[in-house]
């Protein structure tokens, strides 16, 4: 008697509405290649519209694996209404998600987990404070940040009043509650971790951006050659230590699930946090997939383990 193993029924969720939709569709492109099709018969819905059919269909899914990056994805928007759908899915639930995107959410339960951030001020209105009063307390330099949106959209570095004017007007335009941090010279580092209670911590990657980009924003994440993805990164190994141990120390402290990825500066052999991604970018040259090749692990088997783990939570 020959016995053939019923293939998963996977719903594969990209695309949405956020600023990062063409990022989230060439993730689902990535992810549609690389799973196994003797494992898994994968339907695809794009959130833009085909929350209808993702409806119609809830009875004969098995498992959502979303990779929806930003607003309505990476908030907690899509996985309350899956889990409304009683629908299983990879990776992090409501709470967690809407924590970790929203960054000053995520810098306070950093803080109460005794990790380290960045000097910042807070914003909830566009003259909420002073420039002057800003950068009295800061210092000349800053970075802003809308509170809210992922991929660095509308991050930036700015030096001195004027350019911190722009850069308050263009994270207001994207936000109703904008960071302001204290500008750091380090080594920025990202740190990928696999698991719900036990975790794993890959190789760290060090993130060094080409002279043209100031930093690793928009752009420098997207145009191919724009960045240095180096991994393992270059740093100590107490230092390295120190990053991963911080990762999953984050990623319990958000109750994130099944894998994250944490973004981090070292500046004077210190370890900031600066945010934690419970949707990273998955296509073959993004960062999640770089530190598992590194640590001797394929797409294709980082997916299966993504899936194994969101079935069975560990």
């Amino acid at each position: 008697m020959i016995f053939v193993m019923k293939k998963l029924r996977l719903a594969l969720i990209a695309g949405g509405l956020s600023g990062e939709r063409e990022v989230s569709l060439k993730s689902g492109d990535a992810v549609q290649r690389a799973l196994d099709p003797n494992k898994y018969a994968v339907t695809r819905y794009d959130p833009k519209d085909g929350l209808a059919a993702l409806l119609h269909d809830r009875e004969a899914i098995d498992l959502a694996f979303v990779l929806l990056h930003g607003r309505y994805g990476e908030d907690g928007s899509i996985q309350g209404f899956l889990d409304l759908l009683r629908i299983p899915y990879v990776g992090s639930g409501v709470l967690a998600s809407a924590m970790a995107m929203n960054k000053k959410v995520a810098k306070d339960v950093y803080e109460r987990a005794g990790l380290h951030v960045i000097d910042h001020v807070h914003l909830t209105a566009r003259h909420g404070a002073s420039v002057e009063e800003i950068l009295e307390r800061l210092g000349p330099s800053a970075v802003v940040k809308p509170v809210s949106e992922g991929s660095s959209l509308g991050v930036a570095i700015c030096h001195g009043k004027e350019e911190l004017d722009r850069g308050l007007d263009r994270a207001f335009e994207l936000d109703e509650e904008v960071l302001v941090e204290r500008f750091l010279r380090g080594t920025e580092v990202t740190c990928c971790v696999l698991g719900t209670r036990v975790l794993e911590a890959l190789p760290l990657i060090e993130i060094v951006p080409t002279p043209e980009y100031a930093f690793f924003d928009y752009r420098a994440k997207y145009t191919p050659g724009a960045t240095h993805e180096i991994c393992p990164a270059r740093i100590s190994p107490a230092l390295t230590d120190e990053a991963q141990c911080a990762a999953k120390k984050a990623h319990l402290a958000l109750r994130c699930k099944v894998w994250s990825r944490t973004d981090m500066i070292i500046h004077e052999d210190r370890v900031y946090l600066l945010e934690t991604n419970t949707i990273p970018g998955m296509t073959e040259t993004s960062l999640v997939p770089l530190a598992a090749n590194a640590a001797g692990m394929s797409f294709s088997r980082l997916l299966d383990r993504l899936i194994e783990a969101s079935l069975h939570v560990t």
